[in-house]
């Protein structure tokens, strides 16, 4: 049996190694390693498999939650509800820009941010929601629109987690999570189901205003070059990046695929076992299974993790601390939230391997390690 990887990154190259060497090689000879032909194709090709109208490439998934925020002249004091139960980019770009992150809770059955919380935190100074399709599963989009409709908010998608998701709403239109909101958002680190092999990200959105607002802030505030017209900051997709993910982008559609074609084994092994909760599907909001996460109950979490470990398969609990219980958000009432489903979901669960590369011998020995400590 091959090693099992949390994420199994090297031996997926191996099998684009042809057509990714290629594109490297064809950046170095180009010597355009800032810009140029390779980010703006990618930029091209991800808009229109996005069905978005606009694709900015930019550093990484952080900084494009941080540009999204910027452009839309968010000032400081405005209320930007998030929830809690996330990883804390989510949350500290708001913080960064000196917005106020009200918590609020997530949906028990699909982790995602429950629309009736946001309703219920909906005040004068509430300006932006920002959704969460943690763990690859798509958030309820429908909802939400309606509730930032009604009282005039911004959506900005967080969909670091998603890409290649799709939302079916009920009059049968089918839209990818990220392209939903007034602005998505998404990472390119290296584990996500588009990684690539260093650091990205890229937003989307279909507003022109706001296209060519968030291009100035990430190009320095510069709306030609050495004109700058709005205070920015410097946040590049480096060109032999783009070359990379424009080939796997190829390949996006049929990982998805193999990682459903995993999840569905590690849900029918776990079917019948009281303790264990396997991930919530929905025919409408998909899961793209960025995380394969268990809710367990009567199971000690952190033992099963260690056993794991200590048999050589990693796991991982994705997020063991809330952001309303981290330190840094004391300042903004976080240790004031009652936010029960979140520290719930927060002791009870783990993610264990999921990626394109599993195979039947690997995760056999998975759920049989899984199943030998829950059940002994």
């Amino acid at each position: 049996m091959r090693p099992i990887q949390m994420v199994d990154t090297k031996t997926q190259y191996h099998k684009i190694k042809t057509e990714v060497d290629a594109a490297v090689l064809g950046v170095m000879e180009s010597s355009m390693f800032i810009g140029g032909k390779a980010v703006s194709g990618f930029a091209d090709n991800l808009a229109k498999y996005h069905n978005s109208k606009h694709c900015i490439p930019c550093a990484n998934g952080t900084d494009a939650l941080q540009i999204a925020m910027m452009a839309l002249g968010l000032e400081p004091g405005d209320e930007v509800i998030t929830p809690s139960f996330t990883y804390i980019a989510t949350v500290e770009v708001a913080a960064l820009l000196r917005l106020k992150p009200v918590f609020v809770e997530v949906d028990a059955k699909t982790f995602c941010i429950d629309p009736a919380a946001i309703e219920k935190a909906i005040t004068p100074k509430t300006k932006a929601i920002v959704p969460v399709h943690l763990y690859g599963q798509a958030a309820n989009m429908e909802a939400i629109l309606k509730i930032a409709a009604a009282h005039n908010l911004f959506i900005i998608e967080d969909n670091a987690q998603g890409i290649g998701n799709d939302v079916i709403f009920s009059d049968g239109s089918i839209m990818k999570t990220g392209s939903i909101g007034h602005i998505g958002c998404t990472s390119f680190y290296p584990s996500k189901n588009l990684g690539a092999f260093g650091d990205g990200g890229a937003i989307f959105t279909n507003d022109d205003s706001l296209a060519a607002q968030m291009r100035m802030i990430a190009s320095h505030g510069q709306s030609k070059r050495y004109y700058h017209d709005v205070v920015g900051c410097n946040s590049r997709l480096d060109a032999m990046q783009a070359a990379i993910l424009d080939i796997k982008l190829q390949h996006l559609d049929e990982y998805i695929m193999a990682r459903r074609k995993a999840a569905d084994f590690y849900d029918n092994a776990f079917a019948d076992n009281k303790k264990i909760t396997v991930p919530f599907r929905d025919a409408a909001n998909k899961h793209v299974f960025h995380q394969y996460t268990l809710l367990l109950e009567g199971v000690n979490r952190d033992a099963l993790n260690q056993y794991l470990s200590d048999n050589n398969i990693p796991s991982m609990i994705y997020y063991p601390v809330p952001a309303h219980r981290q330190k840094v958000f004391d300042a903004f009432g976080g240790s004031s939230y009652q936010l029960p489903i979140t520290d719930w979901l927060t002791q009870r669960v783990i993610s264990l391997p999921m990626h394109t590369e599993l195979d039947t011998e690997q995760q056999t020995y998975i759920v049989n390690k899984v199943l030998e400590f829950i059940n002994k």
